[in-house]
């Protein structure tokens, strides 16, 4: 049985991989998001390089401080480039409509593209960039075909090796993942004990059943 479903797990698990990638193989971005470390670095580079574009206008920047494990302060020193407010959420300047004429559509808001692609598409899809002088940017995207975003990466990518860029992309996807429900650290935390209550209470219920039945059987 065991060997059954082994086997049935390695012939569909990358079939799912490869229709939510539009027929190109994800890579496993295994994030952490426990690890304030890599969602700090995360940050960073959002609001260096995505943020320009790209709004998450359901984050705040406080609640960011706050999970983060920052100080409202590095956050205003650091990473608040768009407003003065700790409580503003990260909203952009860049008018829809200019966007919309320079890149042929409006960038989308982040907030919550991680719930909407999955994490292994996004870290696939950063490190996924190839020339293509057929393209308005001189780019193209191997899991997003004719995408209207220039590769804003190729700096970075350009100038350290390959393993150290992947980190860098882990990092921005576990902090896309984790704007897209800051929450879920804490509801994963308190379903543990929800689903050990329900265990302890089946236990009970169950012994309660036998004890009030006992007489009838």
């Amino acid at each position: 049985m065991k060997k059954l479903i082994l086997s049935f797990l390695l012939t569909v698990m990358p079939v799912i991989g490869l229709a939510a990638g539009g027929g190109v193989q994800l890579d496993d971005a295994d994030i952490d998001l426990t690890d304030q470390a890599s969602l700090q670095h995360g940050a960073k580079l959002f609001m260096n390089y995505c943020l320009s574009c790209h709004s998450a206008k359901y984050q705040r920047y406080n609640r960011m401080a706050r999970d983060l494990g920052l100080t409202e302060e590095e956050v205003k020193d650091n990473l608040m480039f768009t407003t003065d407010k700790i409580g503003d959420t990260m909203n952009i300047a860049m008018n829809p409509a200019d966007a919309e004429k320079w890149f042929g559509v409006a960038p989308p808001d982040l907030s919550v593209i991680a719930r909407a692609r999955g994490v292994d598409w996004i870290y696939t899809y950063l490190r996924s960039f190839v020339p293509d002088e057929k393209r308005p940017f001189g780019v193209n995207n191997t899991v997003f075909p004719d995408v209207g975003m220039p590769h804003v990466l190729w700096k970075l990518q350009q100038d350290q090796p390959a393993e150290k860029f992947d980190s860098d992309m882990r990092d921005l996807t576990a902090f896309l993942s984790y704007i897209s429900e800051p929450i879920q650290v804490e509801r994963q935390r308190l379903g543990v004990w929800v689903l050990l209550f329900i265990a302890v209470f089946f236990v009970l219920a169950y012994l309660l059943k036998k004890e009030y039945w006992k007489d009838i059987h």
